[in-house]
């Protein structure tokens, strides 16, 4: 019998399955819908945590999995990086980076996640939409520069179809449904037989979502006190960012979306080549 491979997840809540929870307040997520699709003996582990940021990935969660010697880790991080007022896209590279370092010096495989674009799923005014993918861009090119550098296994979420279809995310439309994370988990496994590694096609359940009276009832228990937290850290950022915003549309009237894809910390990317960090500090 084959010795079992050691899979690792760190990260955030994208990580730890938030938005596919049983009655018990269990979270699965596209992790454990992946391991379960193992042919090879598999040990799964998964030492993530809702509110993650990249540094505490680096410091506290990286540790516990590393002496276990995994062959495979994702790491799935940034969401709440780039949240925060002061959001540096330096910092959140050189987190990253130290943390993908870490896992190669052991020869383990990296699965990284490109974040989806918000904005496609959450009503928001337009100002405001500009500086979150501006922020969602940041950590997107950065994520990408790594994947290449360490050789991971890149999932191009923004590129799948049906991605953004509603049952596909959870009510909070931040996360993804169980549905969600099965789907997410199928395209992983497509990219990871192409690695070499044994796994059956993904299980694909019965839905999690919530009926339209239950949705207003979590968002008033659950969505409203977390939009409340975050309110005193982010809105005095969002009002400054905006400000800026349309400073800079003001000067350059006559560019077309794509100039969304400007970002003040980087140096102008020309193809699908990132390129490095210039300053420190966002916001």
């Amino acid at each position: 019998m084959n010795m079992p491979i050691t899979f690792a997840i760190i990260g955030d809540s994208a990580a730890s399955g938030v938005g596919d929870s049983d009655q018990y307040r269990n979270h699965f997520g596209w992790g454990f819908h992946l391991a379960q699709a193992f042919s090879e003996p598999i040990a799964y582990l998964n030492v993530s945590r809702p509110g993650a940021q990249s540094k505490e990935v680096l410091e506290e969660q990286l540790p516990k999995i590393l002496i276990h010697n995994p062959e495979l880790v994702a790491v799935i991080v940034g969401g709440n990086d780039l949240l925060r007022n002061g959001f540096s896209p330096t910092a959140f590279e050189i987190n990253l980076n130290e943390t993908l370092r870490q896992i190669e010096e052991i020869g383990a495989t990296v699965m990284l996640l490109e974040l989806h674009d918000p904005t496609e799923i959450v009503p928001m005014p337009r100002l405001v939409a500009r500086v979150c993918r501006r922020r969602v861009n940041a950590v997107n090119r950065i994520t990408r520069k790594l994947a290449h550098r360490y050789s991971a296994v890149m999932l191009p979420t923004r590129s799948l179809e049906t991605i953004y279809s509603r049952d596909k995310w959870h009510v909070d439309r931040m996360h993804p449904s169980r549905l969600g994370h099965q789907f997410i988990a199928d395209n992983f496994a497509h990219l990871l037989r192409a690695r070499g590694f044994e796994i059956d096609t993904v299980k694909v359940g019965v839905n999690n979502n919530r009926s339209r009276k239950d949705s207003i009832i979590w968002m008033l228990k659950n969505g409203t006190p977390w939009f409340l937290k975050r309110s005193v850290d982010l809105l005095p950022a969002l009002l400054f960012l905006s400000i800026t915003e349309l400073i800079y549309i003001y000067r350059h009237r006559g560019e077309n979306e794509s100039a969304d894809l400007y970002f003040p910390d980087f140096t102008p990317v020309t193809g699908n080549s990132p390129q490095g960090v210039k300053n420190a500090r966002v916001s």
